[in-house]
């Protein structure tokens, strides 16, 4: 997980301190600060971070991030479909179960996806539940804690 977050945020300062025009330069850039990356992991990482493309200002295209207030303004729908659709959430060893009002599971799963929760692998959503499995050592208890911090209104 420390690995990630290191990539993530050298990813941030690479873009922002050079004119990157494609995902093969931020490779190439990547892998010569040491880090070992896919192109598919590459892909996700940018997604992760809402990277877009924006005019250069000559005759191509670069990576760009969004601004803080674009993050927030995200988070905050993420948050807010969130909790209009889950209904509990219960865990047991790995695996978190989020129970949603019916065809609620979708949208319950997107918000978690796009929440940024490293304590989360992968997320399945079906009508009214959704299944989250955790990151080896991370307890129940700890993606509660997690989840509590960026979703403060969360009722148990």
């Amino acid at each position: 997980m420390k690995e990630r977050q290191s990539r993530l945020k050298l990813i941030k300062t690479l873009i922002k301190s050079n004119s990157i025009e494609s995902q093969d330069v931020l490779l190439s850039l990547l892998q010569k600060e040491g880090f070992d990356v896919t192109q598919a992991t590459l892909s996700r990482d940018l997604k992760l971070l809402k990277v877009g493309k924006v005019p250069d200002g000559k005759s191509g295209y670069m990576y760009a991030l969004p601004d803080d207030e674009e993050n927030n303004e995200s988070q905050s729908i993420y948050i807010q479909d969130f909790l209009r659709g889950y209904v509990s959430i219960d865990f047991s060893g790995n695996i978190v179960v989020i129970k949603t009002f019916s065809g609620h599971a979708n949208t319950v799963c997107n918000a978690v996806d796009n929440l940024n929760l490293d304590d989360i692998i992968g997320t399945v959503a079906g009508d009214n539940c959704m299944f989250a499995c955790l990151r080896e050592g991370v307890t129940g208890e700890q993606f509660m804690e997690h989840l509590r911090k960026i979703i403060p209104d969360l009722e148990d």
